[in-house]
């Protein structure tokens, strides 16, 4: 699709909050679980509103009740164990907590309607996708079934569904990440809800196809004048798209205000912190993230005074003794917070961040002998049919000749979307998946080549950190059982010091080697699973999505300490993410992937700052930028429809079915992207820049 021009100032000035009435308002609720350890009090005194056309972001760590105080509005928090010792939600003026079950329900999915984080849960798998938005239409319509599902074609069609009559007619498996996502939207509008509620609606997303969910999202909005609460730690998507934010912590409150307020003058120490551990894009890299300390705290147990002193560096005794209230920031502002300390931390945040200072090496990245060569690398898995006989009747090019390098002490990030083989790749360079052809050495040493025997030690120098760290760890083992597994089966010294040692190293307390994995956070599961990897001294590691699932606070903190370790034990990483943000942070160079083969590769600053295939721009210009004022005027690219199927893909050029400037071709030049594959060839005026494009070159206007 062609480049979008750039965007207008955000929609009308958000209703001020001394207006007595608003489309949605929640006053002072309360959602209280009663469990063995005491009362849990998710949500503790939480007051709001939103008005029609407008959209409020809800932001705060996992456990800072966003998602309890929205599910409760839809009457999804079951009572018990739910206790609700305050509260009132008013829906143009009806309170609906007292409203009876009968009434709630035919308000669910008609003036009040939910889109879920996770679509593929949120669908039923043995029920056509037609045939659960028609039932979600005549559950609140007076409609036969005929004209029901053909309202649901039509809702397809309406949120960008290609063939929407056939797809109608499939299961949820069926649709890709994005298309159910789209399927989901379509169900919440079926009744013209007067308030959308989208909780976490593009986390497991690409950013190319969050790019399209919002822009559909953005439109839907405009045509229907409705009412959106975004449910998100994504900060950059909320700069993008909110009008007013509201930051949650601990079950409570502790800022709000409009979207230029918030981002450019935070005064919680809480708000602070998440912004300051963001990572950007769009800025040259810091010098270090500066993470939130500590972890959220067990809501059974909260602290005394403002909830996050434990955590704030701006604490004093003022801040243990009372729960701050909300003050408004100035006299008649609707911006308003709850710290003790607003002026010190205006006055941080005003602190501009230090850039990396340019340490010369003893030997540049790009002089380093090699720890990893790739060459040719091809893995396809056969398409094989028949429940007695089996027969082959195709094979799907995951990973279709790739070639990389990654010099001894860097770090080489590998991005695109879902399905176009970065995983695949990585598996296949450990021999986690055997290679079809290609060959790949580590430290001048042939891993194609190795027996199984010879693989398994050779595997005490080559490690994975995997991106769900509690999939991947024993739940039936505590942490010490968990290292002392990975010395027994590759060898190396373990002695009574070992294991505390390299808990001490990751970052964790040696107390901690006897919990087993489910009595640890997000964060500490990955630091685990990193100790794991760094153990018996690896060469080098694979990073697949390490920081994916983490809250930014925590994603700081890790991504500090894969640094930390690399710089004292020299380790090279293979890292593979789709936040271009984390990409740009602790890269020396970035490889493209599309559709089994690398597009581009570069120098990170390079790729950054000179993109020069229609790919990559595609993906930086759909990155958000944690700031509305760059948000308000960026350009954008918006890729239309999914990756090609990789058992039938397109001639010639992989990405013409998708390529903006394909469309901007002449006849003759089309033609020559249909028939002639591009090869990765050195880009104008650089040996380090490749790039695999018949018509390369950059686009100036892209980081706006």
């Amino acid at each position: 699709m062609a480049p979008t021009s750039p965007r207008p100032s955000r929609r009308r000035q958000a209703t001020q909050p001394t207006q007595p009435d608003h489309l949605l308002e929640v006053r002072d609720l309360r959602v209280h679980f009663d469990t063995a350890g005491g009362a849990v009090k998710a949500v503790d005194g939480v007051s709001w509103y939103v008005d029609s056309g407008e959209t409020l972001a809800i932001v705060g760590e996992s456990g800072s009740g966003k998602s309890v105080s929205a599910m409760t509005l839809l009457g999804l928090v079951p009572s018990p164990p739910a206790t609700f010792p305050s509260g009132q939600v008013l829906l143009e003026g009806r309170s609906l907590l007292d409203m009876p079950e009968s009434q709630q329900r035919k308000l669910r999915g008609s003036d009040l309607a939910m889109i879920f984080q996770d679509p593929l849960t949120a669908l039923n798998p043995v029920f056509r996708v037609g045939d659960q938005i028609a039932e979600m239409i005549r559950a609140h319509q007076s409609v036969g079934k005929m004209a029901a599902k053909t309202r649901a074609v039509e809702l397809l069609a309406e949120v960008g569904i290609p063939d929407p009559r056939l797809r109608a007619t499939q299961y949820p498996h069926e649709f890709s990440g994005g298309m159910r996502q789209r399927a989901m939207i379509a169900m919440a509008l079926a009744n013209d809800p007067k308030v959308l509620i989208a909780d976490e609606p593009t986390t497991a997303l690409d950013v190319t196809v969050q790019a399209q969910i919002m822009a559909l999202l953005e439109k839907l909005q405009a045509e229907r004048d409705t009412a959106i609460v975004l449910i998100t730690h994504d900060l950059g998507l909320v700069a993008a798209h909110a009008d007013r934010i509201m930051v949650m912590y601990a079950g409570h409150v502790v800022e709000e205000g409009t979207n230029d307020e918030i981002f450019t003058a935070p005064r919680h120490a809480y708000t602070h912190g998440l912004l300051s551990s963001l990572t950007r894009m769009d800025h040259a890299r810091p010098e270090k993230l500066e993470p939130i300390p500590g972890q959220p705290p067990n809501l059974a147990r909260v602290p005394e005074g403002c909830p996050f002193h434990p955590r704030c560096r701006f604490a004093t005794d003022a801040c243990r003794a009372d729960v701050p209230p909300l003050v408004a920031a100035a006299p008649g502002s609707s911006h308003r917070h709850a710290c003790v300390h607003p002026d010190e931390v205006a006055i941080a945040h005003e602190r501009p961040r230090e850039p990396a200072p340019v340490v010369a090496a003893e030997t540049p990245v790009e002089q380093r002998p090699p720890m990893l060569e790739v060459r040719d690398l091809v893995k396809h898995f056969p398409i094989r049919v028949g429940t007695f006989v089996k027969r082959t009747v195709g094979e799907v090019r995951a990973v279709d000749g790739v070639s990389l390098d990654i010099p001894a002490g860097s770090t080489l990030s590998l991005v695109g979307e879902s399905g176009c083989g970065k995983s695949t790749a990585a598996r296949a360079i450990l021999r986690l998946h055997e290679p079809t052809s290609g060959t790949i050495e580590l430290a001048g040493r042939d891993v194609t080549g190795l027996s199984l025997h010879d693989l398994r030690t050779a595997r005490a120098d080559m490690q994975i950190v995997f991106q769900d760290p509690y999939a991947s760890l024993n739940p039936r083992m505590t942490v010490r059982q968990i290292l002392t597994e990975k010395y027994e089966l590759l060898g190396g010294e373990l002695t009574d010091s070992t294991i505390p040692e390299l808990l001490e190293t990751v970052g964790l307390a040696a107390e901690y080697a006897d919990r087993y994995p489910h009595e640890f956070s997000g964060g500490q599961r990955q630091r685990v699973g990193i100790a794991r990897a760094i153990a018996l001294n690896p060469k080098f590691v694979v990073l697949d999505e390490p920081v994916s699932a983490l809250d930014v606070s925590i994603q700081a903190q890790v991504l500090n300490l894969l640094e930390e370790l690399q710089q004292e034990f020299g380790l090279t990483y293979l890292f593979i993410a789709h936040d271009l943000s984390v990409v740009r942070h602790i890269s020396d160079r970035v490889a493209v992937m599309y559709l089994g083969g690398i597009v581009e590769i570069a120098d990170r600053d390079t790729l950054f700052e000179h993109p020069q295939h229609p790919y990559t721009q595609a993906l930086i210009s759909a990155v958000p930028i944690p700031d509305p004022a760059v948000e308000r005027v960026r350009d954008r690219i918006v890729l239309t429809g999914d990756v090609p199927n990789p058992a039938n893909p397109p001639s010639g050029c992989r990405f013409r079915t998708r390529c903006w400037k394909h469309l901007q071709l002449s006849d003759d030049e089309k033609r020559r992207c249909i028939e002639e594959p591009p090869a990765l060839v050195p880009a104008a005026g650089s040996q380090r820049h490749e790039v695999a494009c018949h018509f390369a070159g950059e686009r100036e206007v892209l980081r706006g």
